[in-house]
């Protein structure tokens, strides 16, 4: 049975399917199902341990969807994708370490500077731009760097990578949201393996949004991949400026 009532299940997994389609593209989607989860009654470490759970197989199917379609080689990302696990893990051992107030106020400023840059930066398409960092210097900073801030906090980890593979990688639009993805993933089952111990994880609710997370990370990549820049770059504005009014909202109290 569930963790919570059958009801409130049900409402979670469709927030679940709405988080995979809207993080499939622009990432974001925790924005949608860790405040889903506290409302169903989680506490904020169930709320963090049961949505890296479900944001994992989101993440996934993703990656494995646009690898099909030839966006991205997962074999050639795999060192990438292995530095963003361990960073993640790491991120998340040492949360109790980062006063969560001080990235509360830092996160905005940050988020709302993300959702500018796509806005208004002229040229942004779907083709590859000058690259101003080599691939494995990127392995070795960027990844790291965003991967462990996904473990300790999370708000706009995919923002944060697309922004990387754009201006550092020199990467399009739509190349970047699929290399983002296996990132995304890797950094989500890090962390989530350090969360498993704790027993704070909801293994049925988990489970059962995990099921949507996939159903709707999958036609999201699809309909990135059949629009392109043309949906992805106001999708990634939208949810970077609703995650930044988000924590302003929660460090106003």
């Amino acid at each position: 049975m569930f963790e919570v009532a059958t009801d409130i299940a049900a409402l979670l997994v469709l927030a679940a399917f709405l988080a995979g389609f809207v993080d499939s593209i622009a990432g974001g989607g925790g924005l949608i199902t860790v405040p889903a989860l506290l409302l169903a009654g989680a506490n904020p470490v169930q709320a963090l341990a049961t949505n890296k759970l479900q944001g994992t197989f989101g993440s996934a199917t993703a990656a494995v969807t646009y690898a099909r379609a030839g966006h991205v080689r997962l074999g050639s990302q795999l060192p990438m994708a292995a530095i963003a696990c361990v960073a993640g893990a790491a991120g998340a051992l040492v949360a109790h370490l980062i006063p969560a107030e001080v990235l509360r106020l830092i996160m905005p400023v940050v988020l709302i500077g993300v959702a500018g840059f796509f806005a208004f930066r002229k040229g942004l398409s779907d083709d590859d731009r000058v690259q101003r960092m080599r691939p494995a210097v990127f392995a070795l900073t960027a990844v790291p760097l965003i991967a462990a801030y996904d473990g300790f906090f999370g708000p706009g980890t995919g923002s944060f990578f697309m922004m990387g593979f754009v201006l550092l990688a020199g990467y399009g639009v739509l190349k970047s949201t699929a290399h983002t993805k296996l990132l995304n993933f890797a950094s989500n089952l890090g962390s989530l393996l350090v969360f498993i111990p704790s027993g704070a994880t909801w293994w049925a609710v988990g489970m059962a949004m995990a099921v949507a997370q996939v159903a709707g990370a999958a036609i999201g990549a699809r309909a990135a991949m059949r629009i392109g820049s043309r949906l992805i770059r106001p999708l990634l504005v939208v949810t970077s400026t609703a995650m930044a009014l988000r924590l302003i909202w929660q460090a106003l109290g």
